[in-house]
């Protein structure tokens, strides 16, 4: 086990953190771009309504976000090690509140698009930059473990906030109001943390940016996304996608090669010898291809097949978001106590009976309350996974370089997303086409219902990744003095 990581310590004359004030910004901030991924989903028909987006290109209002916020997340990771954690943090929050209210005020399809894709990027610089500053300001150990469980609560919150705030705003105030909501908070939350984070400190080595590095797998990554979110509307054969696809294998291999020669490149390939972030990179890939894509099936079966408003869809969220919450704070617990490694292994034995028990649920006649038990459980297991997955990351790796390898993380996230929902909606839709009426919404219950299965047999992947971490040695104790027992 790697020997924890203390915070730096603050230079002369500067006051020590105000930590509590500092993890409440944080976690405000995770709210926020938790909130942001759900509450355009129920103003998209307004959008296209009102803006004239012909057919289904007003998913792109969402695609375009998804696809910024994919590729950038590397680059915004090792901008916040080399530029400051604090600066990065303000500015993507910065980012956020402008786009968003560009976004509100947009009178065309192009100025919404773009709006969101500049907030893709503030989030692709937001999320790396906020594990950065909870990484190296919290000591490796049970206090970052608290601090974690906080910030995952935060993000859960949000979710749900998203869906019925979205619902809310978009029927009393029109979807723009979508938009205008985030100004104020970005705005105030970008203030608050001049005041309340510390500086970032002074940069003691002259260390490059790497700009080959950085420009490379940008592209790559990006056009990677690009290609996974449009190939089930545009189809997989498409010129675009394909030729998509080929660019960003091209522009990834440069970036390989750019950094096996760089003297300080983007992503120092050294840091994949730290077992725990690589093992913590790969289960955050396959959290978001299985417990990740959960929310698509689910929302396609209270909206398209039971015919829930947007507001009770919202509310059908609250169980699964409370219970994920309350598994983000047993996921503390259990780290702290028996090791990330035993408690992704708890977490994902939880998730896998729940998930293929909330399976039941889907079909046509089936009722919410058939749902609820599959929710609880599979929502608890998805919550410690959530926490345990950010402290196995975290672990191990140099304070300097905690942006670039949450970074890291980030971006295995957001890719096991795409490749998830690209998969996953594939096989949903398998028995639908010619369809309609009755025997169409039958036919993608029963996809939605085959997908939920799958995600379940893909959490497997995960528990047997998770036994290659390393076991917590017998004579390591956490800081805070309770018994450590082994994974």
């Amino acid at each position: 086990m790697s020997t924890p990581t203390a915070p730096p310590a603050p230079s002369p004359g500067v006051a020590k953190p105000r930590l509590g004030w500092t993890l409440a910004l944080l976690a405000l901030a995770q709210l926020i771009y938790a909130l942001d991924l759900n509450i355009v989903f129920v103003a998209l028909p307004q959008i296209g309504a009102d803006l004239g987006f012909p057919g289904q290109t007003q998913q792109l209002v969402v695609s375009a976000y998804v696809v910024f916020a994919g590729g950038f997340l590397l680059l915004g990771g090792r901008a916040a090690d080399l530029l400051g954690r604090r600066r990065i943090f303000v500015l993507a929050l910065t980012l956020y509140a402008v786009s968003s209210l560009a976004g509100g005020l947009a009178t065309s399809p192009a100025v919404i698009i773009a709006a969101r894709a500049i907030q893709g990027i503030g989030g692709a610089l937001l999320l790396p930059s906020t594990l950065a500053l909870l990484n190296s300001l919290f000591a490796e150990g049970p206090q970052r473990n608290r601090a974690l469980a906080v910030w995952g609560g935060a993000g859960a919150s949000g979710l749900t906030i998203g869906a019925l705030l979205g619902g809310l705003l978009t029927q009393h105030f029109g979807w723009p109001a979508v938009f205008f909501v985030n100004v104020p908070l970005a705005g105030l939350v970008a203030l608050a943390a001049l005041a309340v984070i510390p500086r970032d400190p002074a940069r003691t080595e002259r260390r490059r940016f790497d700009i080959p590095g950085a420009l490379s797998v940008t592209g790559g990554s990006t056009l990677l996304v690009f290609a996974l979110v449009e190939g089930p509307e545009l189809g997989w054969g498409s010129p675009l996608v394909v030729g998509a696809f080929v660019l960003a294998a091209a522009l990834l291999v440069i970036f390989a090669l750019v950094e096996a020669r760089s003297a300080d490149p983007l992503m120092p390939f050294r840091l994949f010898r730290n077992r725990s972030l690589t093992v913590g990179m790969l289960v955050t890939f396959i959290y978001m291809a299985t417990f990740g894509v959960l929310p698509y099936f689910l929302t396609v079966l209270m909206q398209s097949i039971h015919g829930y408003s947007a507001l009770q869809t919202g509310l059908a969220f609250l169980i699964p978001s409370l219970a994920i919450a309350a598994g983000t704070q047993a996921g503390e617990r259990l780290a702290t106590r028996i090791g990330t490694r035993a408690t992704l292994l708890i977490g994902f034995a939880i998730g896998v009976p729940g998930t293929a028990v909330l399976a039941r649920g889907f079909d046509t006649e089936a009722s919410y309350g058939l749902l609820v038990p599959g929710l609880i459980v599979s929502g608890v297991g998805q919550g410690i996974v959530w926490t345990a997955m950010w402290i196995a990351a975290a672990t191990g790796t140099p304070a300097r370089e905690q942006g670039v390898a949450n970074g890291i993380a980030s971006t295995a996230l957001n890719i096991g997303n795409a490749i998830g929902l690209a998969v996953f909606t594939v096989i949903a839709d398998l028995g639908t086409e010619g369809k309609t009426g009755q025997a169409l919404l039958a036919a993608t219950a029963d996809g939605a219902f085959l997908v939920v299965l799958f995600t379940a047999a893909g959490m497997i992947a995960g528990l047997l990744i998770t036994l290659t971490l390393s076991r917590p040695s017998r004579d390591t104790a956490p800081s805070d003095g309770s018994p450590m027992i082994t994974g």
